[in-house]
């Protein structure tokens, strides 16, 4: 077996606030006098009851960012982080409009994170892009607010909705249609908690991934759609089981998405409070379903063929991961 932390990888699944560092979170929380939720022990996984549960821990990691440097900070530690993973390219999500309404400035938090980001980038060597999500509970206003935020910066590739997937897509279909003419691409998360019809609505709502997307399954018309289209899904094993997506990681459907020929790509969504890294979930899916290194390095260069990267990075990746499954394994 090779060495996965070698394997040059793209992660297009991980949302910014649910990577941060325990122990930086318990800095700045005391430096802000914000109180902490609690934390996995040891680096395990967190379990929640409901996805409803898990959203309400997420506001009070959230609301522990309140200055610039907090933002800063997480995100250069992001690239550090990844690049011990052997990412070579990640789009990392960022809720940017909630966070700037939430602290009186727009800008100052996506700001603040693209600044990290560029220093984490230099430090680092890892290819970091940003996109900006918006939850299905909240407004419409708010949604263009994101989309207008991510117009200006160059760094934010795209947009899309997250949060419980019970809240259509309808209402913002103008906004992403907006989103679209402004050349930005358009990522949903669908197919977690529900099951085809949100699948159905990402697509006609023109999401280029499918963010999550493991419900498709659950209807056979759709799987072969989103096969023959080659829409790539964001598949992230371990957040399912923390969330109760899937009852465990043998339990995952992962396998029998891959036997209908789609297009997987693996990532972590939530590391710090699943407990995994990009290279651990790798090495537990390879160990939990006896894939070898052919089959882990078909995962990486799905995911950064579904990459919005540019084509000299994709081409520059995917020679890496030849190299890599050249090499002597151990």
């Amino acid at each position: 077996m090779r060495d996965i932390t070698l394997l040059p990888k793209a992660h297009l699944h991980v949302h910014l606030e649910s990577t941060i560092r325990w122990e930086t979170l318990e800095e700045i929380g005391a430096a802000n006098g914000v109180a902490v939720p609690s934390s996995g022990a040891g680096g395990a996984s967190l379990a929640f009851d409901g996805f409803r549960q898990f959203a309400d821990h997420n506001s009070l990691v959230r609301d522990c960012l309140r200055r610039p440097e907090d933002f800063r900070r997480i995100a250069v530690e992001f690239c550090e982080d990844e690049a011990a993973q052997g990412t070579g390219y990640a789009e990392v999500t960022f809720t940017a409009a909630s966070h700037g309404e939430r602290l009186g400035d727009l800008e100052m938090p996506l700001e603040a994170v693209l600044d990290g980001l560029a220093e984490g980038q230099a430090a680092y060597g890892v290819q970091c892009r940003v996109v900006l999500d918006h939850s299905r509970r909240r407004s419409v206003d708010r949604a263009w607010r994101t989309v207008k935020l991510a117009a200006r910066h160059a760094a934010v590739v795209g947009v899309g909705v997250a949060g419980e997937e019970s809240h259509p897509l309808a209402p913002f279909s103008e906004v992403f249609a907006a989103a679209r003419d402004a050349g930005l691409h358009v990522v949903h998360h669908a197919g977690e908690t529900c099951g085809a019809a949100s699948i159905r609505e990402a697509i006609g709502g023109g999401t280029e991934r499918l963010g999550h997307g493991v419900r498709v399954l659950d209807d056979a018309e759709l799987v072969a759609e989103v096969r023959d289209r080659a829409i790539p899904l964001e598949v992230c094993p371990s957040s399912n089981v923390a969330l109760g997506v899937a009852d465990s990681l043998a339990a995952h459907p992962l396998p029998r998405l891959r036997d209908a020929g789609l297009v997987v790509t693996l990532n972590t969504d939530i590391p710090s409070i699943a407990g995994t890294t990009l290279s651990q979930e790798y090495a537990r899916v390879r160990d939990a379903f006896g894939y070898g290194d052919e089959v882990m390095a078909e995962f990486a260069r799905a995911s950064i063929a579904a990459s919005f990267a540019p084509a000299e990075t994709k081409e520059r990746l995917t020679r890496r991961v030849d190299d890599w499954l050249a090499a002597p394994d151990s």
